[in-house]
């Protein structure tokens, strides 16, 4: 006796290649590279609106077309050219060395971008939303200029005894609301806005204020000059103003790497974030998640400050030294999916936006509320991941890989006599 089988067919399942093509289409990397092709679409936009001569062409459209399509042409190519040049290498250089400086001067404004956007990254991972960044940064570049020229000491004790003043600043402050929140319950929303006016008056009273903070032998307030020994000193020399700070934030971007994904604070700290009954339930002390969460993300934003006012600003600080680097930290990690290498990428992706947005104000006459509108742009569809898809008709994550079962074709038993 023979039996003859047919083998099951599952009819409408995706082929294995398209499901994988939808895995890397909806991956969180290529949301946020389509997320910037659209900013950049939309900056494009507002350029060729704004450009006088774009108007100028417009005008007479319907008779000379061309003259139109040439001015959008030449506006926005020269404005993204000169973004290009401040960013990442200038062509109008004659040497290598001035040509690199365009992407020195990208990481230099990225250095303090990177602390904060880990600051508030890690904050994010433990259910946490650290508003508190200008607050922690100003009480840590207070901590840290105040040593950097009140002790004449060696360089190296006097460098390191400043970077770890300002670190342990910042991390107090942060600290500090994460006590509050755990003892008391307050959220830290109201905390982290509320701390944030107290140190910018703290600071501001103090650089008022003769003997502590302000400079000797003036009346405005601003602080003394760093001593050269207190100094970040330049990475590839004087003429590029890229300092060590940017070392320090890569230190602490392993460190951040290490700490979540490689440690059972770590664990922890993510056990919480995801689900805070679930984690007390499993026997995490959550209330000291808080703090510790709180305290490590102070500490971050604190190497922000830190290289603020060792590396950037060393002539004398004033009590706008944050300079808006807190809340520009929130976007970098959100647009760095709160992930340490994430949040590193959108610090140096904003860096030169910084870096090239004044090329193009002083280049092209762009104004550089332009750059601002691309970053919020982009911004807005990391947020909005279904905007994204829908623009780039994109399937829906699973949608391939659902399959349509059918009836199975079952074989009936031939029997052969």
């Amino acid at each position: 006796m023979s039996d003859v089988v047919t083998e099951k067919k599952t009819e409408g399942e995706a082929p294995r290649v398209n499901r994988i093509a939808a895995q890397i289409m909806n991956s969180s990397t290529v949301m946020t590279v389509l997320a910037i092709v659209i900013s950049l679409v939309v900056g494009a936009v507002l350029i060729a609106v704004t450009d006088e001569k774009v108007q100028s062409a417009a005008g007479y459209f319907f008779a000379r077309p061309g003259d139109t399509l040439k001015a959008i042409w030449d506006a926005v190519s020269g404005a993204y050219i000169a973004l290009f040049n401040g960013a990442i290498y200038n062509t109008n250089r004659d040497t290598f060395l001035g040509g690199i400086k365009s992407i020195t001067d990208t990481l230099h404004h990225a250095t303090p971008l990177i602390a904060g956007g880990l600051g508030v990254a890690l904050a994010f991972r433990v259910g946490l939303f650290n508003i508190g960044g200008r607050g922690q940064m100003l009480v840590a570049a207070g901590a840290a200029g105040w040593v950097g020229f009140s002790f004449h000491l060696p360089v190296w004790i006097h460098l390191p005894l400043a970077v770890i003043a300002g670190i342990a600043a910042g991390a107090i402050w942060g600290g500090l609301v994460g006590y509050l929140k755990a003892r008391t319950g307050a959220h830290e929303v109201i905390l982290t806005i509320m701390l944030n006016y107290v140190a910018f008056y703290l600071i501001s009273w103090m650089l008022r204020t003769p003997g502590l903070l302000q400079a000797p032998g003036t009346v405005n307030p601003e602080s003394a000059p760093i001593l050269p020994s207190a100094i970040l000193p330049p990475i590839f020399g004087e003429r590029f103003n890229l300092h060590a700070g940017f070392l320090l934030v890569i230190i602490a971007t392993v460190f951040t790497w290490w700490l979540l994904n490689r440690s059972s604070l770590g664990f922890k700290f993510r056990a919480v974030g995801e689900n805070p009954n679930a984690a007390l339930t499993a026997g995490i002390d959550v209330k000291s998640m808080y703090v510790w969460g709180m305290l490590i993300a102070g500490g971050l934003m604190g190497i922000a400050g830190v290289s603020q006012v060792l590396g950037t600003i060393t002539s004398g600080f004033s009590a706008g030294i944050d300079a808006g680097i807190g809340f520009d930290a929130i976007t970098v990690a959100l647009l760095g999916r709160s992930t340490p290498w994430g949040t590193f990428a959108a610090g140096i992706l904003f860096g030169a936006f910084k870096a090239g947005g004044y090329a193009m104000q002083a280049g092209e006459g762009i104004p550089i509320d332009i750059v601002l509108v691309v970053q919020s742009v982009i911004v807005l569809f990391i947020a909005a991941p279904p905007l994204v898809r829908s623009i780039f008709f994109l399937p829906k994550p699973g949608a391939v890989s659902k399959q349509k079962k059918s009836t199975p074709n079952v074989s009936k038993e031939v029997s052969a006599k």
